[in-house]
């Protein structure tokens, strides 16, 4: 198999705020629709592209109130085949420790009015790689889907 390249690449910046979630989704689902992926996996995609942007809009604290989105499409340069779609989701924000984060536990869940803490679970279950880079100068989130 030859090595992947990025076939097409896009950056856009927004406003940390509520609803913006919606507008990035909305972006997120035209690409990997422009690349003719499956109904299923547009959806899939438009509703961990929403929980990345909720964690952002929740918790990052950044002071220049802006999300980062990069879309990228990767293939075979050879053929020109898309057979993959990265999405980055970036802010400037302050970053946290995966390490001592608590696991969502069902049970606790269940009792409990607010259902919090279930983001990333929801992220990896519906995306094929899934990395999550934090720390003082904010927090990356990079998402593959394969097509």
């Amino acid at each position: 198999m030859s090595e992947l390249g990025v076939l097409e690449e896009t950056h856009l910046t927004f406003r940390l705020a509520p609803e913006m979630e919606l507008e990035v989704r909305a972006c997120a689902c035209e690409m990997a629709k422009s690349i003719r992926m499956s109904t299923d996996k547009v959806e899939e995609v438009g509703m961990a592209v929403v929980e990345a942007c909720i964690n952002a809009i929740e918790h990052s604290r950044a002071d220049d109130g802006q999300l980062h989105l990069g879309l990228a499409v990767l293939g075979s340069a050879e053929a020109e085949e898309p057979r993959m779609l990265r999405i980055t989701i970036q802010d400037q924000g302050i970053g946290f420790d995966r390490s001592k984060l608590v696991p969502p536990r069902i049970e606790d869940n269940l009792r409990s009015i607010r259902k919090r803490g279930w983001g990333l679970k929801i992220i990896e279950g519906l995306m094929d790689e899934v990395n999550v880079l934090s720390g003082e100068g904010g927090t990356s989130v990079v998402m593959l889907k394969v097509l």
